[in-house]
């Protein structure tokens, strides 16, 4: 039994081989002045951070891998400490990581593609857009996916890897929508008596922006029909109610004008044969 106070520091502990008391001490020593500077460390970094203009998505998921990786080098330094050999730890790590990025290899490019999207801003929760065939308004952005609710009441969770990598349309990000309308006339109907029409109709429907101006255009001579063409803005939130309006109005407006809007049809004129009277 150890008598003096360097024999009790000197005192192997069973545990270990060269595991002593003194070597104990030391190591939880240096467990607290590493998890004292991993504090520190934390508080600075979340400064930093919360100057930057980055989302605070990103800031959160940077914070705690930042957690992570602090954690790692202290295990490491503490098993040091303590006389182990930390080459058969780092290796067991080294391979370990190795396994799990092959196994979740798709988990992360979407954490991957999800961070490109927190960081690019291409679009926001509530924001209408188009991407893979989907289109929709955005309810969650989240590492691995993002949740779209299409115009039919469904929820489509996109993968944020193929997300990041396609084409994406944004319709809310400008402020405005442009609504595009083509109607057809017969060619009996004076141009500037349609246009007329469709300027009156463009002027009853609700929610339309002013700026910049309607328009309507000879687009097209059909078979038997001659195409307008409406041109007019509205804001995002009222763009289906408005279309769907304008629809409605230059029905009602063709009708008053007695302007006939016409569709496929083929006319039959009968000549009459001169040297024997007959149709």
């Amino acid at each position: 039994m150890p008598t003096s106070l360097k024999e009790v520091m000197d005192f192997k502990l069973p545990v270990g081989t060269n595991l002593t008391i003194s070597t104990l001490i030391s190591s939880i020593l240096t467990l607290v002045i590493c998890l004292f500077v991993i504090r520190i460390i934390q508080k600075v970094s979340a400064r930093f951070l919360a100057k930057t203009k980055l989302d605070p998505r990103i800031q959160r998921y940077l914070g705690n891998g930042l957690k992570l990786l602090l954690y790692a080098i202290t295990v490491i330094i503490v098993v040091d400490s303590l006389g182990i050999s930390n080459s058969s730890l780092v290796a067991i790590l080294s391979v370990g990581s190795l396994g799990i990025t092959l196994a979740a290899e798709d988990i992360l490019g979407n954490v991957a593609g999800g961070l490109v999207i927190l960081s690019s801003h291409p679009f926001s929760i509530g924001d209408f857009v188009e991407a893979n065939g989907t289109t929709g308004t955005v309810e969650e952005i989240s590492l691995n996916h993002t949740k779209i609710v299409t115009p039919e009441g469904q929820l489509v969770m996109l993968p944020n890897k193929e997300l990041a990598n396609s084409k994406l349309t944004n319709f809310t990000v400008m402020g405005r929508r442009r609504i595009k309308q083509t109607v057809t006339a017969s060619y009996d109907a004076p141009t500037e008596a349609v246009k007329s029409a469709c300027m009156t109709a463009i002027h009853r429907t609700p929610d339309l922006m002013d700026d910049p101006a309607p328009a309507v255009y000879l687009t097209d001579y059909g078979s038997s029909s001659i195409e307008y063409t409406i041109y007019c803005w509205a804001d995002p939130e009222h763009y289906w109610l408005s279309s769907l309006a304008l629809c409605e109005q230059l029905r009602l407006a063709f009708q008053e004008a007695q302007v006939e809007m016409t569709y496929d049809h083929l006319n039959i004129h009968l000549v009459e044969d001169r040297t024997t009277g007959a149709q």
